[in-house]
């Protein structure tokens, strides 16, 4: 069983195509059920920056097809040129890159590292994260906390939700007194309504379930709004962050446009952190004093921050680099142990075999003597295989499995059926 990952994320798609590959949690669960029904371990991740399916089965290269054809089958022929693949090795050191935050748009965020256990769990309830992946994803788990423990990746990393305050202060000057609203009271809009309070914005939260956005509200001191007036707070408020999991935009032109008038164009910035996205493409402009910015426009104020973290990062780099080689290890002596019983076996079959057609033509041994007979065939056979037992188990200083497993197997012709004792047919 070999790991794949097919995937798109923000490096190769942009936000139009991410957007058809951003599955509900239904929707990842019909998917992790038919990956399962073709026999196939899976796991599918799904963030605002990614859309990934890792995989393992029993023969790598039709696993990794499964996964492609899943992921054009939802996102269409517009996915398919940004899909990206990755195979064995490389499959794992991505995996355990992404869970590092190594990968994500935001360098060193802590978001990631959730969202990749969810999605395992996710699977694991779905019944599709079998034996390899599941040791697949423990180690990248394991390798993810030991980066966070030893190097300083994560202090200080700017998450989505503080990047939409700094780009608010570029547009606004201080956020002190400024009024703001948070649309969606998850993840996302729990960090943004923090941010917001701790630049002292007069925070306002709307949410489908009035509930979530009180005990928010509570923790930030903020007030509450319902959300079927989301737009008429656009006259009130000067900036809205919105991460929401609508399927369809919240704001438009045709709720935005006379919410300017009313404001008598006071400026409005919306900062949409959604995937599908809250804010229609074409609001940003759509009247004077409009500004509205989508998950791919604050990777600008985000990489201004990364250089920053740049010798962090190379540190968390070579955890990776280790904790993959411990993989690789683990993985060889798993694979290497069949070949292993399978000389052994083979050899005590033969041992066996002859020690039994040599007593059949020595009737007159005491049982006693036939029983050392025995244990010579034995000892040859421990004394044998002790080098190359050793040999089997060993790895190469590089991390990779020995390449002596399939020659030994092909030496002794462990795949064809063992020998019969005499008697038998052959």
């Amino acid at each position: 069983m070999e790991v794949v990952c097919a995937g798109l994320s923000y490096r190769s798609a942009p936000l139009e195509v991410r957007e058809r590959l951003a599955l509900s949690g239904e929707a990842q669960d019909l998917l992790l059920g038919q990956l399962r029904d073709q026999g196939l371990e899976a796991v599918v991740l799904c963030t605002c920056n990614r859309a990934e399916i890792y995989a393992a089965g029993p023969a790598a290269a039709e696993a990794l097809e499964a996964a492609r054809a899943a992921l054009c089958e939802r996102g269409g022929a517009q996915a398919q040129p940004h899909l990206y693949e990755h195979g064995g090795e490389a499959a794992v050191l991505h995996l355990f890159r992404v869970c590092c935050s190594l990968d994500s748009m935001v360098l060193g965020e802590a978001q990631i590292f959730g969202q990749v256990k969810d999605a395992y769990e996710r699977a694991q309830a779905a019944g599709s994260a079998g034996g390899e992946l599941s040791r697949a994803c423990q180690a990248a788990f394991a390798c993810a906390k030991r980066a966070r423990t030893e190097t300083g990746i994560g202090r200080a990393a700017t998450s989505m939700a503080s990047a939409a305050v700094d780009l608010s202060r570029r547009i606004f000057g201080d956020l002190h007194g400024r009024p703001a609203l948070v649309v969606g009271a998850g993840e996302i809009g729990e960090l943004a309504a923090r941010h917001l309070s701790q630049a002292r914005c007069k925070v306002v939260i709307a949410n489908r379930t009035r509930e979530r956005a009180e005990a928010l509200a509570a923790q930030v001191g903020a007030a509450v709004r319902p959300f079927e007036e989301l737009h008429a707070l656009l006259h009130s408020v000067d900036l809205v962050v919105s991460s929401t999991a609508s399927p369809a935009p919240l704001f438009t032109r045709e709720n935005v446009v006379p919410a300017m008038k009313a404001r008598r164009h006071r400026p409005l910035l919306l900062v949409d952190l959604a995937v599908p996205r809250d804010v229609a493409p074409g609001v940003h402009g759509s009247a004077e004093g409009v500004y509205a910015y989508d998950v791919d426009d604050i990777r600008q104020v985000i990489d201004e921050n990364v250089a920053a973290r740049a010798n962090e990062a190379a540190k968390a780099e070579q955890i990776v680099a280790e904790e993959v080689a411990r993989y690789v290890r683990a993985r060889a002596v798993r694979d290497g142990v069949p070949v292993l019983a399978q000389l052994r076996q083979r050899a005590e079959q033969i041992a066996r075999a002859e020690a039994e057609r040599t007593l059949q033509h020595l009737p007159e041994l005491s049982e006693k003597q036939r029983k050392s007979v025995e244990a010579m065939g034995m000892a040859i056979v421990n004394k044998l295989l002790h080098q190359p037992t050793a040999k089997l188990r060993a790895l190469d200083p590089s991390g990779q499995p020995s390449p002596l497993a399939d020659a030994a197997a092909e030496l002794f012709g462990l795949e064809e059926a063992p020998p019969k004792a005499a008697g038998g047919k052959s």
